[in-house]
């Protein structure tokens, strides 16, 4: 069997995934991205050989695709959206760790999608590092898929209509077009951060030289690995702790990208408001946490037709003017037709002139709506962790009034060379 050849992604979020396919392919990305293990048996994921079942989806809007199931058996509903994203046939990798303790190839610990819609699905991966098909890991974690439907007619009227609720349902239920068994649910609708965030706080390199609170909305590993790896210590946070209990405990704070409607997650920016007007270092923020930092700031969310999902969406700098190509997963944008006394446009989109990122003009507060530390790339814009460490350093250096130096194996202050 030849390999598969490129394609564009669609997705259904909590969402089901769908696949813009101009040629054959895979379609994969919600906000935290997906999990694997290595793959136990599984009676219940197909075998190469067998013809698979059947499997239909239903937009709300009443167009019908039928094609072929793979992934788990059972039905589901979720928000039909699609990504520009290119996905090939690499099939699924191992659960390895990386020095830090992240997991290597996975930005999550299980897949974070409703399910997945493809024009055409390779039966066999072909990657080194692979140990599973998608099929067999979509089982595993209770996520059906459909390939063989035009994705492109897909694509078509979710850009002409907008983002749309959908249904996906396989066997004998797909045969006869039986979608009742199951409603029609919209994830922004409920609290999508509070349903991945930590339920406890987790630290990661805690000899760091600069302690850096991470509030989790849903946070990716290489959005960790891209502190750690700068040598600062990282405690995750629950999503509704009241961080500025323990604040000064942090030399910055960091306010990740997670999923679904902003407007749900009340409780983080009722305790960034508090940290706006309070913390007076640095704080940073990725996504879901550009809006949320907006929000606290005085800024209102709007949700947009069909979101910006994938790796290829250029931002501009209204600095310099400069354009950025960047990894992108969203469905909400910041209203910024009147920014808040202090605070000014950041990045723009330059695709659909939507907000991509705010600063404080004068405080070390800022935030960015694409994702710097894209996994795979592009990289154009990583260097705004490093801008982020060293302004968290330099607001140290300030308040502590000590030198840090740094040597290959630890970060050490002057007394320690006596």
């Amino acid at each position: 069997m030849p390999l598969q050849q490129l394609t564009r992604p669609t997705l259904l979020s909590r969402t089901l995934l769908f696949v813009k396919s101009i040629q054959r392919g895979l379609a994969t990305v919600t906000d935290q991205s997906f999990a694997s293990t290595a793959p136990p048996p599984a009676p219940y994921a197909l075998s190469v050989s067998s013809k698979p079942p059947p499997a239909a989806l239903k937009l709300k809007s009443g167009h019908v695709f039928h094609g072929q199931s793979f992934g788990a058996q059972t039905p589901v509903s979720g928000e039909a959206v699609f990504t520009t994203s290119l996905v090939g046939n690499y099939g699924v990798p191992g659960l390895f760790k990386d020095q830090y303790g992240l997991l290597k190839y996975f930005e999550s610990d299980r897949v974070q999608c409703q399910g997945i819609v493809v024009g055409d699905y390779a039966v066999r991966y072909s990657h080194w590092n692979a140990v599973e098909s998608l099929g067999s890991w979509c089982a595993r974690h209770g996520v059906p898929g459909i390939s063989g439907v035009d994705t492109r007619a897909i694509v078509h009227l979710l850009r002409d209509r907008g983002s749309t609720l959908a249904k996906l349902v396989t066997g004998d239920d797909a045969a006869n077009e039986d979608f009742d068994k199951i409603p029609y649910v919209d994830p922004n609708k409920r609290n999508l951060v509070a349903e991945v965030s930590t339920k406890m706080p987790v630290s990661y390199n805690p000899f760091g030289d600069v302690k850096i609170g991470v509030v989790d909305c849903g946070v990716k590993y290489n959005i960790l690995r891209s502190l750690v790896k700068r040598g600062a210590a990282v405690t995750i946070l629950p999503h509704d702790f009241d961080f500025n209990k323990i604040s000064n405990e942090f030399d910055g704070l960091f306010i990740s990208n997670g999923p679904g409607n902003p407007n749900m997650v009340t409780e983080t920016v009722r305790n960034l408001r508090t940290a706006l007007s309070e913390y007076q270092r640095p704080i940073f923020g990725i996504c879901m946490g550009n809006l949320l930092l907006g929000m606290a700031a005085g800024l209102n969310v709007y949700k947009l037709r069909f979101g910006n999902r994938g790796h290829n969406v250029p931002a501009v700098s209204v600095d310099d003017g400069k354009c950025a190509i960047t990894s992108q997963n969203h469905g909400y944008a910041l209203d910024d037709s009147v920014m808040p006394e202090g605070w000014i446009k950041y990045y723009v989109n330059a695709n659909d002139g939507t907000n991509e990122g705010i600063r404080h003009s004068v405080l070390p507060r800022w935030s960015v709506q694409f994702h710097p530390e894209a996994k795979g790339g592009p990289q154009d814009t990583e260097p705004l962790f490093d801008e982020f460490i060293d302004r968290v350093r330099s607001d140290k250096l300030k308040r502590v009034g000590s030198p840090i130096f740094f040597t290959d194996k630890a970060v050490v202050t002057p007394t320690q060379y006596a």
